[in-house]
């Protein structure tokens, strides 16, 4: 039996989740159109011809030199928060690692100072809240909360000369024309909404996964070259982000269900990241699969603009972990998981020695 032939109501609910499905939609944004969102989402909710011309805008600020020049600032975020472990004790890597590492991390990205980190988690943790409850009421306030709380960000840049990536896309150009404060504020949304949630899931993924798999913490020491490899494979049998969605432009066929246009549609990462007929023994840990298969960051013209930041954050995070740390499953504590649609771990102890 597939992997992915989980019974679905798909008239109620369509849901593309074979691999074969979503890489379809992803490859074809002209039928499965990206512009679901009740308010602005660049890039991530603009179809072509728009999507590349902010794409282009969007993709520098992750360029290879902008990297290289973070490494050092997440590396020393890693290394201080790693040498507050306990010698030896249960460390919750969910509540003391996994959301201050993605928070501090995205604010060294962004220039941000410290002093915005506290209002930043408060803003986190109610947006958690009220998408766990499905509050769409609570929801629609967080938004504008945060909205107002980067437009005030905006403004303070405005009348300074204080350089970081918002006071740069105050002076970036669409099309001859500078940007809007709405179209700042909605990229400036998506590297925080999107990435904090996400990075933190990763963390407390790949940590549990190498304190189960003992043996791999071995292999990785010994053999540093395979930890990028390694972690996309983790993430790949245990997503960090567990669907996205897509709109119908024409009458097309899912799974053997035709839907109108008009239609959303959820494509499910984590089915097609397991699909059995991609994938052998899915659950299984290899290093020896094709990465273009990974759907982790997706395909297409939506792929992840800000993959190679997460991957040089998860890279530095584990490799100081790997370096400083031996990690185990806590002794009598279960990891919670996290409830739908996050995913991941609510609550992920684990026992710490420090090497």
């Amino acid at each position: 039996m597939s992997t992915t032939s989980a019974a679905l109501s798909v008239p109620r609910c369509p849901v593309a989740h074979s691999h074969a499905d979503v890489t379809r939609a992803l490859l074809d944004p002209a039928t499965f159109s990206s512009a679901v969102s009740a308010h602005l989402a660049v890039p991530s909710g603009i179809d072509p011809p728009d999507h590349a011309d902010y794409r282009r805008i969007v993709d520098k600020y992750f360029s290879p030199e902008r990297m290289t020049a973070v490494e050092p600032k997440l590396r020393a975020i890693a290394v201080e928060m790693i040498s507050g472990f306990p010698a030896t004790g249960e460390v919750d890597f969910m509540l003391k690692v996994a959301e201050s590492f993605a928070l501090r991390a995205q604010c060294a990205f962004l220039g941000w100072p410290v002093e915005l980190h506290e209002p930043l988690r408060h803003w986190m943790r109610r947006n958690r809240s009220a998408t766990r409850r499905k509050d769409r009421t609570a929801m629609a306030t967080v938004a504008f909360d945060f909205d107002r709380h980067i437009r005030e960000v905006l403004g303070s840049r405005r009348d300074t000369n204080e350089i970081d990536v918002a006071s740069q896309l105050l002076r970036e150009q669409f099309r001859g024309r500078p940007l809007t404060d709405e179209e700042i504020v909605s990229i400036l949304r998506n590297w925080t909404v999107g990435e904090l949630a996400t990075i933190s899931a990763c963390v407390g993924i790949l940590a549990h996964y190498i304190a189960i798999v003992g043996p791999l913490q071995s292999q990785l020491r010994a053999n540093p070259a395979q930890l990028p490899a390694a972690i996309d494979e983790i993430l790949r049998i245990h997503a960090p982000l567990q669907s996205s969605r897509r709109i119908t432009t024409a009458p097309v066929e899912i799974g053997g269900c035709v839907l109108a246009a008009g239609e959303r549609i959820a494509l499910d990462w984590a089915s097609a990241n397991r699909d059995d007929r991609v994938f052998e023994s899915p659950l299984a840990f290899r290093l020896d699969r094709d990465p273009g298969l990974n759907l982790l960051y997706g395909a297409g013209i939506h792929v992840c603009p800000g993959a190679p930041l997460a991957r040089l954050e998860l890279r530095v995070l584990m490799e100081e972990l790997l370096a400083r740390t031996e990690l185990a499953p806590a002794s009598g504590r279960q990891p919670i998981e996290a409830l739908y649609p996050a995913s991941g771990f609510a609550s992920c102890p684990l026992q710490v020695r420090m090497r």
